[in-house]
């Protein structure tokens, strides 16, 4: 037994948990969920969350109930490779900041969700002789969750074969953890329509681009505005904040288009999903897991942007299975618009992706994972007592 467990016998009663990531919404909204999960079964559980300072969750998290201690992470600059000597001296500091904030913590388990604040916590943490969890979203593992993964007593995840990248005895497929207003909207889809100022009855689509937009959605409607004229669907358009003004401008010229609602972000995306008949999205793992629970049909167009290509890889694990359609992010201004309106207009292939979709949805994973850090940190707190 370490003496790090010897120093807290006294704290062993109340379970002390630490959850460290972020950076996106994809690994924020996760992260909440197991924290939600763990209260709900242990409600004296005591949380911290370690994220990057800057980023997201330094928002978010506590809007959401937890405290936050945050690192001064950041990632490595792959084009300008000088500028990472200020990334190493950042990581230095990270680690050290890490270790301080564990020992007066004195968590008994770990859980890594992804991103640059998980890297220093779990190691330390591991360093340390806490136990560790980590949940890997995507269907091609991050560069932080394949290095912990040798540290890490369990792994969770969210597609099929991930024994490529991890040990396959500490794998348990659990999905991914979605907020849970999404699965608990109440409204039907004719009062959705309303809420959003459009007629129930008539098929509707929703481009939603992530939290930020995405400029390539953006610019498939910008360029079919005819069509969303003429085609009889109705569409709601997330553009995201960067993108908002300068589309309302564009917008303006065309006018009026009653069949189009406009909105830089949707704060209610149950209403939302349910009001549509055909969801157009990105590939982030936190969203197709809350398609695949809704059953939602979708047509996903996968950022070029993100690391490994993994967005393409989540894709094409549903587009393999029938549950999916998939635009090419430079194809999607072409054809994308186009595409929608001939597959809203099919209710056959609706269903058909509905059915698919809704057979790759793992529900309860937020409970399971949450299970799996319980037992972790009651048996680190019994050997602590020892």
């Amino acid at each position: 037994m370490s003496n790090f467990a010897h120093q807290n016998r006294d704290m062993s009663q109340q379970l002390r948990i630490i959850i460290s990531g972020g950076g996106t919404g994809g690994h924020i909204f996760p992260a909440i969920s197991i924290a939600n999960a763990i209260r709900e079964k242990r409600p004296d559980t005591k949380i911290l969350f370690v994220g990057a300072e800057g980023r997201m969750e330094m928002q978010r998290v506590p809007a959401a109930g937890y405290d936050i201690k945050g690192l001064p992470i950041c990632g490595f600059d792959r084009k300008n490779l000088l500028k990472n000597f200020a990334v190493l001296l950042k990581i230095w500091k990270s680690q050290r900041l890490a270790k301080k904030i564990i020992k007066e913590f004195a968590p008994m388990a770990a859980v890594g969700v992804g991103g640059y604040a998980s890297g220093p916590t779990l190691n330390k943490c591991a360093d340390m002789g806490i136990p560790c969890l980590i949940q890997e979203q995507n269907s091609y593992a991050g560069v932080t969750n394949k290095l912990l993964a040798k540290k890490a007593e369990k792994i969770c995840v969210a597609y099929e074969g991930m024994e490529r990248f991890f040990p396959a005895d500490k794998i348990i497929l659990t999905g991914n953890p979605v907020r849970q207003s999404l699965l608990q909207t109440k409204v039907s889809q004719e009062e959705a329509l309303r809420q959003f100022g459009l007629q129930p009855g008539r098929k509707t689509i929703l481009l939603v681009g992530g939290s930020l937009g995405a400029r390539t959605v953006n610019e498939s409607m910008l360029r079919h505005l005819d069509i969303v004229k003429s085609s009889g669907v109705q569409f709601i358009w997330q553009t995201g904040k960067y993108y908002h003004e300068q589309i309302i401008e564009q917008l303006k010229q065309h006018q009026p288009m009653p069949a189009l609602h406009v909105t830089d972000f949707i704060s209610d995306m149950g209403a939302a999903y349910r009001a549509a008949d055909l969801v157009i999205s990105r590939a982030g793992a936190s969203s197709i897991s809350e398609f695949c629970l809704i059953g939602k049909p979708v047509i996903l167009v996968p950022s070029p942007n993100v690391a490994e290509d993994h967005q393409t890889k989540n894709a094409m694990a549903l587009v393999e299975k029938g549950a999916a359609l998939y635009v090419k992010d430079s194809d999607a201004p072409a054809t994308l618009l186009p595409l929608a309106v001939k597959t809203v207009g099919d209710d056959q292939k609706l269903a058909e992706l509905s059915q698919n979709i809704l057979k790759m949805a793992l529900p309860d994973s937020a409970s399971i994972i949450a299970d799996a850090v319980i037992a972790m940190a009651e048996r680190q707190a019994s050997n602590n007592r020892k």
